[in-house]
C-alpha cells in the first residue's frame, strides 16, 4: 500500500512510519524537518495547500499525525496546525483520489473535567474540552470525521497517553520534573488513569490503516487497557528513569487552584516555558480516565502485545543503556 504519514519526527509518528515500512508500504513522510526514515519524505508545513497535495498525491492511504502538542501558546499557533492542518489533509485526499484517512486525535476531544470509567469514545466537543490543544484538536476531529464518504473513509484513533523509551512529551517532562522535586501526587493517587506504550499504539495505528473502509465514520480510543493508579504509573516512570519517586502530596483542590492561576499568568505574559502546573494537568493527575476497548479491538481486530510492566522495564533498560537523562 502506498502511504502518505504526516508528522513523523515525533515519537508516534516515527514508530508508525517504521512498522508501515518494516511490513513493506510504500511510505511517505511529511513534515516540518527530516525524519531521517528509509523512505521518500516531503518536507513543509501541513497546512500549506501545495505541500499536501504535492505529498498526497498518488496514496492509497493517509495517517495524519502531524499537529501542535503543547500546554502553552497561541490559540492561532494551534489553529493553524490542528484545524487548518487537518482541513488541508482532507481536502488534498479528496482531491487526490485517496480511499482512506485515519485521522489522528485524542481522548482530550471529549474530556471535560469529570471522570472517565470504562466509557467508550464519547462525541468531540470543543466546548467543553479544556485547553487550546483539546479544544482545536476536537475541532479537527469533527472536520475529519465530517468528511467521511463512500470516497474517502475516515476513521479518527485517539491514543490516550503514549509513552515510551526516547519519549519528549510525557516521561521526559514527568521525570525531569521529579528531578527537581517538582512533582507532586495530587491527592492520594488513586484514581485509575489508562497509558499506551508506545509499540502498542503504533501497531493500532497500522491496524486502522487497514481496518479504514468497512470501518469508517467513527472515533475509536486506544489503550493499553490495564487502567493503574495515577500514584503507580508517576512512581514506576521514575523508578525506569532512576529519578526520585513523588514523595509530595497536594490536596487536589490546590492543584487545581495552583493550575487555574497559572494558566493565567501565563497567558497575559505570553510566556513560552513550560508551566509548573496547569489547571488541565491537575485534572489528569487527579481524575480517572480509562476506557472500555472492546469497540476498538472489534473493528481494528487488534490488541496490545506489550504490557505495562513489560514496557516500564524497556523503558527502564533504554535509560540504563544511555537514553538521556534531564539535566
Amino acid at each position: 500500500m502506498r502511504v502518505l504519514l504526516t508528522g513523523a519526527s515525533g515519537m508516534l509518528g516515527r514508530t508508525t512510519a517504521r512498522a508501515l515500512i518494516d511490513r513493506g508500504d510504500e511510505v511517505c513522510v511529511l513534515q516540518r524537518r527530516p525524519a531521517g526514515l528509509d523512505c521518500r519524505e516531503v518536507l513543509g508545513d501541513v497546512a500549506d495547500p501545495t505541500v499536501v497535495r504535492r505529498a498526497a498525491a498518488g496514496q492509497d492511504a493517509v495517517v495524519h499525525l502531524a499537529a501542535k502538542v503543547d500546554v502553552v501558546g497561541r490559540w492561532a499557533d494551534f489553529a493553524r496546525a490542528n484545524i487548518d492542518g487537518t482541513r488541508t489533509v482532507v481536502e488534498a485526499s479528496r482531491a487526490a483520489g485517496v480511499g482512506r484517512l485515519v485521522h489522528v486525535s485524542s481522548p482530550s476531544v471529549a474530556h471535560a473535567g469529570r471522570p472517565l470509567v470504562g466509557v467508550g469514545a464519547e462525541p468531540a466537543d470543543p466546548d467543553r474540552a479544556g485547553g487550546h490543544y483539546a479544544r482545536s484538536k476536537a475541532v479537527a476531529e469533527q472536520l475529519a470525521l465530517a468528511a467521511d464518504s463512500p470516497a474517502l473513509a475516515v476513521l479518527a484513533i485517539r491514543p490516550h497517553l503514549v509513552w515510551g523509551p526516547g519519549d519528549t512529551q510525557l516521561v521526559a517532562r514527568l521525570v525531569a520534573r521529579a528531578r527537581a522535586g517538582r512533582l507532586p501526587v495530587l491527592g492520594a493517587g488513586a484514581a485509575l488513569i489508562d497509558t499506551t506504550y508506545i509499540d502498542n499504539a503504533g501497531a493500532a495505528l497500522v491496524a486502522a490503516v487497514d481496518a479504514c473502509g468497512p470501518a469508517h465514520g467513527e472515533p475509536l480510543v486506544v489503550s493499553n487497557g490495564e487502567p493503574r493508579p495515577v500514584r503507580e504509573v508517576l512512581a514506576r516512570l521514575c523508578r525506569a528513569a532512576g529519578v526520585p519517586e513523588p514523595q509530595r502530596r497536594v490536596p487536589v483542590w490546590l492543584g487545581r487552584t495552583a493550575g487555574t492561576a497559572v494558566d493565567g499568568i501565563w497567558a497575559a505574559t505570553r510566556r513560552r516555558d513550560t508551566p509548573p502546573i496547569t489547571r488541565f494537568l491537575a485534572g489528569q493527575l487527579s481524575t480517572a480516565h480509562w476506557f472500555d476497548q472492546r469497540r476498538t479491538r472489534e473493528v481494528l481486530g487488534w490488541r496490545p502485545e506489550v504490557s505495562l510492566d513489560e514496557g516500564f522495564e524497556r523503558l527502564g533498560a533504554w535509560y540504563a543503556a544511555g537514553g538521556p537523562h534531564p539535566t
